[in-house]
């Protein structure tokens, strides 16, 4: 079975859709992963067109994806839930009562020293968010595979 991830934000539709559609791609789909918004104001919207441009530019094609909103039911269906900043944890805490899955920060996994990653709707830097994503993306993808290599070792 597939480690299923959970990237969150607010809206679920710059960070948390950016980083589903950047670390489906770079992990060649090994990996089960979907994106969810704390709040449910843009339900069944695609991503925001600005950040759809800027992961464009980069060759990440995110115009298939739709908003949802989190769950507390997400705690059972994903392994590792991920959210894009503070706000986002204590919203995603707030929901579980106990489930299995992990839930941190995105930014763990980077090396960028960012202790989260900024909401581009709002300051208007589609590459800075990008930039980060990508890098704790990558930085994901690594601490996976060791955790799996790790198992295999046992």
């Amino acid at each position: 079975m597939k480690t299923r991830i959970l990237f969150v934000c607010l809206g679920n539709i710059c960070r948390s859709p950016t980083a589903e559609g950047v670390f489906r791609q770079i992990s060649g789909g090994a990996y089960q992963v979907d994106s969810a918004g704390t709040s449910g104001w843009h339900i069944g919207d695609p991503p925001y067109g600005p950040m759809q441009d800027a992961a464009r530019v980069r060759g990440y094609d995110l115009s298939n994806l739709r908003a949802r909103q989190f769950v507390a039911d997400d705690f059972e269906r994903f392994d590792l839930i991920l959210g894009m900043d503070d706000q986002n944890m204590r919203d995603i805490e707030r929901l579980n009562s106990g489930g299995r899955a992990k839930a941190q920060k995105l930014t763990t996994f980077g090396t960028l020293g960012a202790d989260h990653v900024p909401d581009p709707y709002y300051t208007r830097d589609f590459d800075q968010a990008l930039d980060i994503i990508e890098n704790a993306a990558r930085g994901l993808l690594t601490h996976l595979k060791a955790e799996a290599d790790q198992l295999k070792l046992q």
